[in-house]
Parts: C-alpha cells; sequence; structure tokens
C-alpha cells in the first residue's frame, strides 16, 4: 500500500478506517500492476495511467468508485450519470463489504475501460477494453 494511501486510510473515523484499510488491501492484491496514489485527494489505482477505481470519503459514506463500472452491468453497483462511465457503491463498516463482489468488480475494472487519462486532449471518452 502506498504511504500516502496509507495515512489518507489513518486520517478516518474508525469504522471508515477499517473500510479504506480492506479496501485498499483488495485492490492491491486484485490489481499489483497498477499504480497507487493520492489523485484529487484520494486514493485512485491506475493501470497504465488510466484511473480505474479509487475511493473517497463523502457524507453517505466511503464511496468506492469505479471510473468504467456501468459497463460492468452490476445491481450492487450505483449509476449516477450519463456523461461519464463510471459507477460506485457506499459502504460505511466493512461487514457491509461483499469480498466476492468487489473482487468480481475488481476484475473487471481491468477487462473493461474507458480512456479516462486522455480525455481532457481528446474531449471525448474512448473505449479502451
Amino acid at each position: 500500500m502506498h504511504p500516502d494511501t496509507l495515512e489518507y486510510n489513518e486520517q478516518q473515523e474508525p469504522d471508515h478506517e477499517a473500510v479504506c484499510t480492506l479496501l485498499a488491501r483488495e485492490i492491491d492484491e486484485a490489481l499489483p500492476e497498477s499504480e497507487n496514489k493520492i489523485w484529487h485527494r484520494h486514493p485512485v489505482w491506475f493501470l497504465d495511467g488510466n484511473p480505474t477505481v479509487g475511493y473517497s470519503r463523502q457524507k453517505p459514506g466511503i464511496r468506492l468508485m469505479f471510473w468504467s463500472g456501468a459497463d460492468f452491468e452490476e445491481e450492487g453497483l450505483n449509476v449516477v450519470g450519463k456523461k461519464f462511465k463510471d459507477a460506485s457503491v457506499f459502504y460505511n463498516d466493512v461487514s457491509e463489504i461483499d469480498r466476492s463482489d468487489l473482487r468480481r468488480w475488481l476484475e473487471k475494472c481491468r477487462q473493461i475501460q474507458w480512456d479516462y487519462r486522455n480525455l481532457r486532449r481528446k474531449g471525448r471518452l474512448e473505449r479502451l477494453k
């Protein structure tokens, strides 16, 4: 786990720290080839420079977000908008995390990717995988 991610997790209240720590460990294990860093003030994992998964503290809880999650076709993920392809789920306690769902989603974020890395340059979202 990247030291900045560890620091981010430690800054959360105890229940949320446990959620963040579990998420970070699962993501690191499932995506060992990914680069983890703090991006826009929260932990994000990148595959080939493209953001794929991350989490952040929001009012409803810890939001786990998959940048290309709208195309995962998973009932457990909430798709809010249509402009981008993100989908997310909120957690407030580790008991709410279904690890088999999480692992399946993490595998899908490797298989299904939209090109967020070049979004500003090209002006539109293009499918990578």
